[in-house]
């Protein structure tokens, strides 16, 4: 996907810390292999457009392949990984296909039709989904929902965040080569990712989402 530079410009919040905006699409894979994968997909943005991909190994290695050191760096002080790549990433989104491209590993992904929650999510106005206060609201719903996920939290570095979503397709099939390794076909991210305090859903999918991230007060 390609376009015209589109940059989120930072905010602040209550005490004056800074608030930086992310609006994309996190996809959620696991693999018979054991390696489970977490795509971010982020038209809009502090950096400007970018995607980043985040693997957990079957050993435990997490893994973190960004295209510049700019976003290396950032996600890494929020996240947690043993490794960090930087790599050029690049996504391609042909009707309900994705296709993507970073350093050692190519993914290719196929969502189907909606859900009752993914309708539900939908529905929600983008201006709402937006706000840390309406992840806060939905913080118990998403934990009885949808185990494992946590719309609100602590990072590393003082940091919180919070996932306001927008939309939610199952993911149908993936096809994923790493290093020359075939990962295997489709299967739960399971055990949960943990790169930060919550992982994505159990069942592979591809979320429309807001996340916003509170730095450390100055």
């Amino acid at each position: 996907m390609s376009g015209p530079t589109r940059v989120n410009r930072p905010t602040r919040g209550p005490g004056g810390s800074p608030r930086l905006r992310f609006d994309g699409w996190i996809a959620g894979l696991g693999t018979a292999s054991g390696t489970r994968i977490v795509l971010g997909h982020w038209p809009r943005s502090p950096f400007g457009p970018f995607s980043d991909v985040m693997l957990e190994r079957p050993d435990g290695e997490r893994l973190l392949l960004a295209p510049t050191r700019e976003t290396a760096d950032f996600v890494s002080r929020t996240y947690v990984f043993d490794t960090v790549r930087v790599v050029p990433v690049a996504v391609h989104v042909t009707g309900d296909t994705w296709s993507v491209s970073a350093g050692p590993l190519d993914l290719r992904f196929t969502t189907g039709r909606r859900r009752a929650l993914g309708l539900l999510l939908r529905a929600v106005p983008g201006v709402l989904a937006r706000q840390p206060a309406w992840c806060t609201v939905t913080s118990l719903p998403a934990r009885v929902l949808l185990p494992g996920v946590r719309t609100r939290g602590s990072a590393r570095a003082g940091r919180r965040e919070w996932y306001g979503a927008r939309d939610l397709r199952p993911v149908r099939a993936v096809s994923a080569v790493l290093g020359g390794e075939d990962l295997g076909a489709l299967a739960p991210v399971s055990p949960p990712v943990r790169f930060g305090f919550g992982s994505v859903p159990g069942e592979p999918s591809l979320t429309r989402v807001t996340t916003t991230v509170a730095l450390a007060p100055e």
